[in-house]
């Protein structure tokens, strides 16, 4: 890996451009499998936003892991708060939007999950990224 993957600023910017991202997606409409598409995927929203907050959860693990240090419990637990937080943001925000339901539980669950998930997977994972 590149030595600027070992400065934990780096992780922190890379988690930055994911939040904006994520505020940039909240103002559009829901996803969907495109048209023509010979199935439709039940939940697929679900399994976006899962998918989403586990690479958030990921970047944050990361700059979080190599600005502190902190024991592998303290990690997990701040970046799936932190993440989850974030979560509930996001679903706050959509409900300013009119394409836009928000405030959907369960999608503020599949975030919650996939942070929990990404910083479980970064724990594993780590040496070999980092």
């Amino acid at each position: 890996m590149p030595a600027f993957t070992k400065s934990a600023r780096f992780w922190t910017i890379a988690f930055g451009i994911w939040f904006i991202v994520l505020n940039i997606l909240s103002h559009g409409s829901h996803l969907h499998a495109p048209d023509g598409w010979a199935f439709d995927i039940p939940h697929f929203d679900k399994i976006a936003h899962f998918g989403y907050f586990f690479g958030g959860a990921g970047l944050l693990s990361a700059a979080y892991f190599l600005s502190k240090r902190p024991p592998w419990k303290k990690l997990i637990l701040t970046v799936t708060l932190t993440v989850s937080v974030i979560g509930i943001w996001d679903e706050f925000h959509q409900s300013f939007f009119e394409n836009r339901s928000g405030n959907d539980p369960y999608d503020w669950l599949a975030d919650t999950l996939g942070a929990f998930c990404g910083t479980i997977v970064f724990r594993r994972v780590h040496r070999k990224v980092l």
